[in-house]
């Protein structure tokens, strides 16, 4: 039983990197998922204090993935318009099966497109709708971004946890 955990938690934590880039995978949850598996195993001894605050983090994290192109939209110039059409292309890209493209281009492009017809629908010239949007790609970048670091550092307590 305690092999199949530990294979068990190296899948969640090799899942959990794959899932800050892949839609569709919640990888800060899958990569916590892999600390839980191996703490009821003899190889770790996580503290319950340790387990909560790397399931907070994986919570913030993933909350954040979805606010982040919001907030970049805004610092990036955009408008009340930009922000709801960041956050509509964003529910296309997460609901979206007859909208268009899916996975990976369809969370990068959809709450571009709507930021930039957000801002477009408010008056605003193409240059400024088009620096909303970038904001939103960066935005989308930096949850991305937050989401492998969580991964990659729980996969190294993970593996840290088996070689010793």
């Amino acid at each position: 039983m305690e092999t199949f955990l530990i294979v068990l938690a190296v899948i969640l934590a090799l899942v959990g990197i794959a899932g800050s880039i892949v839609p569709g995978l919640p990888g800060p949850p899958l990569s916590w998922a892999a600390v839980l598996v191996l703490s009821f195993t003899s190889v770790a001894d996580y503290s319950p204090t340790f387990l909560i605050v790397t399931a907070l983090i994986a919570t913030v994290i993933t909350v954040l993935d979805y606010v982040v192109p919001s907030i970049s939209t805004k610092k990036f110039g955009g408008s009340k318009a930009g922000i709801w059409g960041c956050n509509i292309g964003l529910v296309v890209s997460i609901i979206g099966l007859p909208f268009g493209p899916q996975g990976l281009l369809g969370v990068i492009l959809w709450p571009f497109i709507g930021a930039f017809v957000g801002e477009k629908i408010s008056g605003k010239a193409s240059r400024e709708a088009l620096r909303a949007a970038w904001g939103a790609f960066v935005g989308f970048l930096t949850g991305t971004g937050l989401k492998f670091v969580y991964g990659i550092a729980i996969a190294f307590i993970v593996i840290r946890d088996l070689v010793v």
